[in-house]
């Protein structure tokens, strides 16, 4: 459940005090929930163990199902709105003598910036936030616990799929876009022509140091873990407790809290 203020009235007959410290375990709480499921997903994905025929099948399954339906989707949107912010940061720039910089700037916000947090965001709400739901109805069916009682790992057999095809979406969405950004961003300058394409690359070099190369890397890989796992934390704890009404939308701000101090981080690398 996440932090409202309004939640300290809901114990009435304690002191503030405690009030305030039950509010904060429990926003401790859901983080390390966070981090622990994060580090049993991190061990299955590198146990071989976890790779049994019907692992793979429904990995397989999820993989698609998480990726191929929206590529078109979210690619086709990306790539108009990559032109048409193309066209007028190079225009506006024309205007003022900047033509030099113009495309240098776009590479700099849509690229590195813009369309990853795009894909990261685009993703939670298509796949994992949805994927989350499905765990929590689950739990909350019994479904988890006749694993277990079988002999079943839950987290490897329900929720590991899921996590790793959240991360693989948002990784290609984010891949596919940027390339696609960087194509039209030429097509948007120099047109049909091989005229510019030696400029465009060292440019494009000058952009993409390896400081900012790997800054660009990580950040990516910290959006992907954070849309994947955090709904899936929500949905494996909070349907089976007594979640308060919040707790969904308590998951989703803690999702928009990582990716914003995810992306504030990435600005401070790149910029200072």
């Amino acid at each position: 459940p996440r932090y409202d203020p309004a939640m300290i009235s809901h114990w009435p007959g304690l002191s503030l005090p405690e009030r305030v410290w039950r509010v904060v375990r429990r926003w401790a709480l859901a983080w390390w929930r966070i981090l622990y499921l994060g580090a049993v997903v991190l061990v299955l994905v590198l146990s071989p163990s976890s790779y049994g025929r019907g692992t793979r099948r429904a990995l397989a399954r999820h993989l698609y199902l998480d990726t191929a339906p929206v590529l078109i989707g979210f690619t086709v949107p990306a790539a108009l709105i990559s032109l048409v912010l193309t066209r007028i940061v190079v225009v506006t720039a024309l205007s003022y003598g900047l033509s030099r910089y113009a495309l240098e700037m776009v590479i700099r916000v849509l690229v590195l910036e813009l369309l990853p947090l795009t894909a990261a965001l685009f993703v939670a709400m298509r796949c994992t936030i949805p994927n989350g739901t499905q765990l929590a109805l689950l739990r909350q069916s019994g479904h988890l616990a006749r694993l277990s009682n079988a002999g079943a790992d839950p987290i490897r057999v329900e929720l590991l799929p899921r996590a790793v095809a959240g991360v693989f979406a948002c990784i290609t969405l984010a891949a596919l876009s940027c390339v696609v950004a960087l194509v039209l961003a030429y097509l948007g300058v120099y047109g049909f022509s091989l005229a510019g394409l030696p400029s465009y690359t060292r440019m494009f070099g000058q952009v993409f140091a390896p400081a900012v190369t790997l800054v660009f890397v990580i950040k990516t890989l910290l959006f992907s873990l954070a849309v994947a796992l955090i709904p899936m934390a929500a949905g494996l704890h909070d349907a089976g407790e007594r979640a308060q009404p919040d707790s969904e939308l308590g998951g989703l701000a803690r999702m928009f809290a990582v990716l914003l101090l995810i992306e504030v981080g990435s600005l401070v690398g790149n910029y200072y």
